[in-house]
């Protein structure tokens, strides 16, 4: 039987909601204090806590403060009669589950305390994700043969001063491996400069490249270093080159070529010895098909070509990727989530990730910013994303024109509990149907819980 704490100095609304939850088969204690719900933890360990916020003496918020640091696990369901935008920010800093305005209204209290016992009591299926020593900031971690070869790659390539041509599609972090080639080459201590191509026109990406002269063109006001000058001995990785318009691809074969350039407005050349990492996640050799890119310059890109894997070919890397994304991303929003629920790890890596390593990277950093604890749960992912583990339901063996009434409505309500993974709460939603009403018509129909079974 689940344990319910109701910790409020409304003693008319603790027996209200005493009296409702206990007719739904909760055990219900009470406390009127924090300091008084504070001992009622102790001695009974809840599955839920539902706490007001507005108490003589200790407030709601101190409290919850204190349960969470001595009781972590124990999900706490703010109740407040204010309407302030502060407060809900504050229990929501401390790690409250959910928070739910006055008068309560029955229904959403009863959907939050079934979410909350779900999500706390699924802790039996929730895997702990210990990051790889070492790791820093690189997601650059696989167990891939396919990643393989792009290390070997990585590490045969760096040390020769030669240009190097990555393609895959958008997301697979191919400025990660730019930037591991810099770091293993002869000069890694020498700039690194990052130029998007596809970002600026065609007149200010020639001023960025290759720099102006003060008054070469309204608004040139200073004189200014273009990106090559600033790469000096150093990589200049130039991301989208595909989207380079011809002018500017005809300045950049030279540069290849002759290793100089010019800048706008002057008529003094410059010499570079900058190496030059391109990406693409565009096909390179249409565009050169369509005349949309020069040939020469792509052969002279590709002296070394590294194709990176989508992500959805080497599903193997989602859970170590995670591991290093939750490092990382701890630390920046200053949480510590280091587990999740394995219906959430197996939608993740059923998913396709069509923004592949950098849609995952999105959706682990909101995962965890909006945490209220240390567990990511399947109400922190995208809808479209759990949706990608289809659970196999169980349909009637025959139509439903020839069933009787009481088939057809135990059909359906299997079908439901099914679809839900067997959440009554939700169930109840669905069926328009109240939760003893449900239990009923399981013991009427000898429904059966498969987990439990097995369990």
């Amino acid at each position: 039987m689940n344990k319910i704490l109701i910790i409020d100095d409304d003693v008319a609304s603790c027996r209200t909601l005493q009296l409702h939850f206990s007719s739904q088969g909760y055990e219900v204690s009470l406390a009127y204090s924090a300091d008084e719900g504070y001992e009622q933890i102790k001695k009974h360990l809840p599955d839920v806590i539902i706490l007001d916020i507005h108490m003589p003496g200790k407030s709601g918020l101190e409290g919850l403060k204190e349960y969470k640091q001595d009781f972590p696990d124990i999900p706490v369901i703010m109740i407040t009669a204010f309407h302030d935008m502060d407060s809900t920010i504050e229990a929501m800093k401390s790690c409250a589950t959910d928070y739910i305005h006055k008068p309560v209204d029955i229904n959403e209290l009863e959907d939050s305390i079934n979410l909350a016992i779900s999500n706390n009591s699924s802790s039996d299926n929730v895997i702990l994700l210990e990051a790889p020593q070492n790791q820093g900031n690189s997601t650059m971690i696989s167990r891939s043969p396919l990643m393989k070869d792009v290390f070997i790659t990585i590490g045969r390539v760096a040390p020769k001063p030669v240009y190097v041509l990555l393609t895959g599609e958008s997301g697979t972090g191919k400025e990660l491996v730019a930037r591991a080639i810099h770091n293993a080459s002869a000069n890694p201590d020498a700039p690194f400069v990052a130029v998007n191509c596809a970002a600026l026109v065609e007149t200010l990406l020639e001023s960025d490249l290759f720099g102006h002269e003060k008054g070469a063109f309204t608004g040139a006001v200073n004189k200014h270093k273009g990106k090559f000058e600033i790469a000096n001995n150093g990589t200049i990785f130039l991301d989208e080159i595909g989207e380079m318009s011809p002018a500017i691809q005809a300045k950049l074969l030279r540069v290849l070529q002759e290793k100089e350039y010019t800048p706008v407005g002057s008529s003094q050349t410059k010499i570079t010895n900058a190496r030059v990492i391109a990406a693409t996640n565009v096909n390179l050799e249409q565009r050169v098909k369509d005349h949309t890119f020069r040939e020469d310059l792509y052969y002279r890109l590709q002296v070394v070509s590294i194709k990176l894997p989508s992500l959805r070919a080497r599903k193997e890397d989602i859970e170590p990727l995670i591991q290093v994304l939750f490092s990382r991303i701890n630390k920046e929003v200053r949480h510590n989530v280091s587990r999740l629920s394995v219906d959430v790890l197996q939608a993740l890596i059923a998913y396709d990730w069509p923004g592949n390593v950098r849609e995952l990277e999105n959706v682990i950093t909101k995962a965890v910013a909006l945490c209220p604890g240390d567990i990511i749960t399947a109400d922190l992912i995208p809808a479209h994303i759990m949706d990608s583990q289809q659970v196999a339901i169980k349909a009637p063996t025959k139509p439903s024109y020839q069933m009787s009434l009481e088939e057809v409505e135990k059909a359906h309500v299997e079908f439901v509990l099914q679809a839900t993974n067997w959440h009554k709460g939700k169930a109840c939603q669905i069926l328009g149907t109240s939760r003893p009403r449900l239990r009923r018509m399981i013991q009427q129909y000898k429904l059966n819980n498969p987990s439990e079974e097995v369990a």
